[in-house]
């Protein structure tokens, strides 16, 4: 029996799919590599670009991912009474795993047919299949701290059932110090709090990371008993505060014309960071505000193909991006600031008709999930 829908969630998922694109739209207008994404290495061609690229990717778009994290986390946590740790994995990792290999197989072997890589460079994303995504599917990372987070479902679970308000929010107070790690080690030491080449885990390490994001989804679901317009209105305050910051910490270092190290230009753009922490935080609320009984049907049928059009959708972003920038950042087909969207919402198109038609076809589920 298919449970309820829960109408914002589904809302939620196709905004930040869109996001997901809306991101890597944005890295064709800094990435200085031959891929037309951000690499080790960025460079800002115009004024245009580093405000545009600072408004989108900084500003607009930069909570998908944990968006995404938040929304699994609320649906998924605590485990239902009658489920087992062996039974939530199963049928977790069958609903994951089978598209994920897919799909690295894909970006393995099918950019060969249009000679956008070499038999040895295919060969070698093989051989590394089993340690990491291929070269050609960066997003494919997400899949990793997924899967860490279903991996740790089923021990937090029955915390969280019994904790209290207060116990949680003491979780995400000290949660909320974390995100300041990535600050710190650029500003006084990369070995902070234990950190050094011999050890990796310092002392907040347990405290840190996606975990945190796990365990808000709990708070605001079980204990977050706010009105709708208190939502609204505290949610709007912390989505625009984090998301101005985001966007200004990427202009204020990046200078066209100069190549700078990924990392330093996007020294805010950490998913656990304050600043994205508290828009992802704003945005949640700002969903849940939605009052509606039902979804439209496009709404609900898009919402179920999104971790599919995840899967795909570089497959469609890099052609429409080279079409419409043409080689040459600087002056792209039409104005950056229309073609960073329009790169976004035309890949989003390809991605929901071929999901759309491969769901039709028995069996696809272990293909798009």
């Amino acid at each position: 029996m298919q449970r309820d829908r829960i109408v914002f969630i589904d809302y939620l998922r196709v905004v930040a799919c869109f996001l997901v694109m809306l991101v890597h739209a944005s890295e064709n207008f800094y990435g200085a590599d031959s891929s037309g994404l951000a690499g080790n290495v960025s460079m800002l061609a115009t004024e245009a670009n580093r405000f545009w690229v600072a408004f989108y990717d900084g500003g607009v778009a930069r909570t998908c991912v944990p968006l995404f994290i938040v929304v699994s986390s609320f649906l998924l946590v605590p485990l239902r009474p009658d489920q087992t740790m062996a039974g939530f994995y199963r049928h977790r990792f069958l609903r994951i795993l089978p598209p994920m290999i897919a799909f690295m197989l894909i970006y393995t072997f099918l950019p060969l047919a249009w000679g956008a890589m070499t038999w040895e460079q295919s060969m070698n994303d093989l051989m590394h299949l089993p340690f990491n995504f291929p070269s050609m599917a960066g997003h494919l990372w997400f899949m990793y701290p997924l899967i860490s987070l279903y991996l740790i479902i089923p021990i937090v679970s029955p915390w969280l059932e019994r904790a209290s308000a207060r116990d949680e929010r003491l979780f995400l107070y000290i949660f909320a110090f974390t995100t300041l790690i990535p600050w710190l080690q650029r500003l006084v030491t990369p070995e902070l709090w234990g950190a050094c080449f011999w050890n990796r885990y310092d002392m907040l390490w347990y405290c840190s990371g996606y975990l945190g994001y796990l365990v808000l989804a709990h708070y605001i679901q079980k204990h977050l008993q706010w009105s709708r317009d208190k939502r609204l209105r505290i949610g709007a305050v912390c989505f625009v505060v984090g998301a101005v910051f985001t966007a200004w910490s990427f202009w204020y270092k990046g200078t066209p014309g100069q190549l700078i190290e990924t990392p330093l230009l996007e020294w805010s753009w950490e998913f656990c960071t304050p600043n994205v922490v508290l828009a992802t935080f704003g945005a949640f609320l700002l969903f849940t505000c939605i009052q509606q009984k039902q979804a439209p049907g496009l709404v609900t049928t898009t919402s179920k193909l999104t971790f599919g059009m995840y899967l795909m959708h570089l497959l469609y972003l890099a052609p429409i991006s080279n079409a419409i920038i043409g080689g040459d950042p600087a002056n792209p087909l039409i104005p950056v600031w229309i073609a960073i969207p329009v790169i976004a919402i035309l890949t989003f198109i390809c991605c929901w008709i071929t999901t759309r038609l491969l769901s039709m076809i028995p069996g696809s589920k272990w293909v798009i999930g």
